[in-house]
């Protein structure tokens, strides 16, 4: 059976693995990665975001973060789904549920950065609403090269 679980400290090592496992594929791990990764409790949900995880029978397969900007504004941050169990839809299920959670705070926009390289990733999210937004210079990864926003 397949649930999406709220954040628990013993599941942050899920957390930081899958997130390790895409950046080092694809990238590499920034210095800011790995402070989120290591320090998620500190850095992301005592600061008033928030951690998921996306579970099939009893084992974990993706997780993302809502990191809070603003008051009603949260980056969608660190989505990882296992290698293995890429191409099964759970990027799509984390999103619907991330899309649903953050319509029933009442907040106002989603944001997030990435790559054009992830292809895959950059289709669901345009899928999901996410419209292109201009890129700051200083966005907080140097692999960033797109911005998105979705309105809720």
């Amino acid at each position: 059976m397949d649930h999406i679980i709220p954040y628990r400290a013993d599941l942050a090592v899920f957390f930081r693995d899958l997130n390790l496992e895409w950046l080092e594929h694809y990238f590499y791990v920034e210095p800011h990665d790995r402070d989120l990764l290591e320090s998620s409790q500190e850095l992301i949900i005592d600061k008033g975001g928030f951690i998921f995880f996306y579970e099939h029978d009893g084992k974990v397969l993706g997780t993302f973060a809502l990191i809070k900007q603003h008051a009603a504004v949260y980056e969608l941050g660190k989505m990882a789904v296992a290698s293995d169990s890429r191409g099964m839809g759970i990027g799509q299920k984390m999103m619907e549920y991330c899309i649903r959670f953050s319509k029933s705070k009442g907040w106002s926009k989603l944001l997030l950065y990435s790559n054009t390289k992830l292809q895959n990733s950059i289709y669901i999210y345009k899928k999901f609403g996410f419209i292109e937004v201009p890129i700051e210079k200083d966005n907080p990864y140097s692999r960033g090269n797109i911005k998105m926003e979705l309105k809720l």
